[in-house]
């Protein structure tokens, strides 16, 4: 018997624009929501940056010189029409007294609503208008071919329902991802911070533990099989706590890690040479990958490293069938 898996292309009914409208949000102004019900892989927008610069350079300590990046930007919006123009100035940014004063406002709502796009800074007018969850329901990814920022749903989302991505990385406490919105002027009261103070306490510990596994995980991820018998029992218990890290991951509903955590549950499966699990695992982080952006180099290694586990689970297949024949 041969085992075969066959990669498909995820169908992609949904299309920029009649998969979403911009419209009020409660207590957060403007907001995306889905006019249709949408699946995982669904792409949601394409949208062109109207702005995107080549940042100057980055000083340790102090980032970005603001006068510098104000020039960059203020010679592109020159060069725009009136209406793109007034929809840059529409978007909503967090600024300080002492920034109003000293610089081009034109910073703030770039620093506030701006997207990196490879070795660029680029801002999207309606990308700009999605909010910010804990938990977020779509990805998002920069396409150079298409020269469109993507956005692709991550998991079911009900006609209606309001779209989130995140401004900030996902694995810290409340307080610590509060703390990191503050430079974006609002507290989120998305359903992750808003519950009561054990599901707070029960989430904010899930995602510590994720971060320590990741952590914890990264100098195993390497497709060489341990010979020592303390190595490949540290192997075994590893790809058994991996699976730990992905029921984590998924509890917690941070479809952003769903492709991180199930590669991580494929390579530490193929250390210990049971190709099933490995290549199972592997096509599910696949799948996700090509989702969100087919051309990335994720979703190329993860095709690449699951077809080498389907060969492998083949030769296992046929090795058994010669034993018991």
């Amino acid at each position: 018997m041969s085992v075969r898996y066959v990669f498909f292309a995820v169908a992609c009914t949904a299309g920029a624009p009649e998969a979403y409208m911009i419209g009020s949000s409660p207590g957060k102004g403007l907001g995306v929501f889905a006019t249709q019900a949408l699946e995982p892989g669904d792409i949601i927008m394409r949208d062109r940056p109207v702005i995107r610069i080549t940042p100057p350079p980055f000083h340790d300590g102090i980032g970005y010189s603001l006068n510098e990046v104000g020039v960059l930007l203020r010679r592109e919006f020159e060069l725009l029409a009136e209406d793109a123009r007034a929809d840059i100035l529409s978007l909503t940014a967090h600024m300080t007294a002492a920034e109003k004063e000293a610089i081009d406002q034109l910073v703030p709502i770039f620093r506030s609503n701006a997207y990196n796009t490879d070795q660029a800074i680029s801002l999207f007018p309606k990308v700009a208008r999605i909010n910010h969850s804990c938990r977020p329901n779509v990805g998002y990814a920069w396409s150079e071919r298409l020269d469109k920022q993507v956005v692709t749903a991550l998991r079911p989302i009900d006609q209606g329902e309001e779209i989130f991505v995140s401004y900030i990385p996902l694995l810290h406490s409340r307080e610590d991802r509060q703390k990191r919105l503050d430079q974006y002027g609002f507290k989120c009261t998305c359903e992750v911070c808003a519950q009561d103070t054990a599901g707070l306490q029960a989430s904010d510990q899930r995602r510590k533990d994720i971060s320590k596994a990741f952590s914890d995980f990264e100098p195993q991820l390497t497709l060489s099989v341990p010979q020592s018998k303390a190595a490949k029992k540290k192997a075994h218990n590893n790809a058994k706590a991996s699976i730990q890290l992905a029921e984590l991951v998924q509890e917690e509903g941070l479809a952003d890690y769903y492709v991180t955590a199930y590669r991580v549950v494929a390579i530490l499966h193929a250390r210990i040479e049971d190709w099933k699990e490995a290549t199972l695992w592997g096509h599910r982080s696949y799948k996700l990958s090509k989702m969100v952006d087919p051309q990335s180099d994720m979703t190329k290694e993860l095709v690449a490293m699951t077809n080498e586990f389907i060969s492998r689970w083949n030769d296992d297949v046929r090795n058994r069938s010669r034993k018991t024949s």
